[in-house]
């Protein structure tokens, strides 16, 4: 026989063609069961580091949007007047104290909810001299608790 030509039984020159005796056009159920056992020890093992990683990020976010505050704060502070910024200040809650940074902050939302990364993270100013004392973070515990911890930063 030739190289490259196809072999041709003899009584009516048609190519001969081979079959397998097992030919198969799906997975079977055991490829199937290993391709699912390697795809769960994949998330197994990477599922809580991206967990970890999220709430890393979110930490670290929380951390420099505090730090922003500070800033605003004091550039507030500089801006109004020390006399008139205490007493704008003094009596009010970290949401209004928001609203009165939010104009020295670049791209700030209108709600002091909506600049923290999380309903899990908040911010407490100072009541006696905030453009001094950074403002407190509070955060979520490492363990998961409900209870929030001062975060430092």
């Amino acid at each position: 026989m030739e190289r490259g030509r196809l072999p041709y039984d003899t009584m009516d020159q048609q190519p001969v063609k081979h079959h397998r005796a097992n030919s198969r056009s799906a997975f079977s159920l055991l490829e199937l069961l290993v391709v699912l056992v390697v795809l769960g020890a994949i998330l197994y093992f990477a599922f809580p580091n991206i967990i970890q990683v999220r709430s890393d990020s979110e930490k670290s976010l929380a951390k420099a949007r505090a730090e922003t505050l500070n800033l605003a704060a004091a550039t507030y502070f500089q801006a109004v007047g020390s006399n008139a910024a205490s007493s704008n200040w003094s009596g009010k809650d970290s949401a209004a104290r928001y609203l009165l940074l939010r104009s020295y902050i670049s791209f700030a939302p209108s709600t002091l909810s909506e600049f923290m990364p999380s309903s899990d993270y908040n911010v407490i100013f100072d009541n006696s001299a905030p453009h001094k004392v950074k403002a407190q973070l509070l955060g979520p515990t490492a363990g998961g608790s409900t209870n929030l911890t001062t975060i430092t930063y």
